[in-house]
């Protein structure tokens, strides 16, 4: 079965996000007020071929930890369809 499984990743809070700040700082420049705490990720989608969802999810789990994330300063949410 081929699962669709999307992956959400992100800086992790409290650390040092400049392409998030420069979107905050440019949304404010361009009259968007009340905008704040801007994170700035990437958004992965997947076509894994598993015997089940959560065959899928740990596929992409073991992704995320070898390449699409750096576990060190990053986190990621992973999201499996059928």
């Amino acid at each position: 079965m081929t699962f669709r499984v999307q992956v959400r990743v992100i800086p992790r809070p409290g650390l040092l996000d400049p392409q998030g700040q420069a979107v905050e700082h440019a949304l404010g420049s361009l009259g968007f007020a009340g905008v704040g705490s801007v994170r700035v990720g990437k958004a992965i989608e997947l076509s894994i071929d598993a015997a089940s969802a959560d065959e899928a999810r740990a596929a992409a789990r073991a992704m995320c930890d070898r390449l699409l994330a750096n576990p060190v300063t990053e986190d990621y949410a992973i999201e499996v369809e059928a």
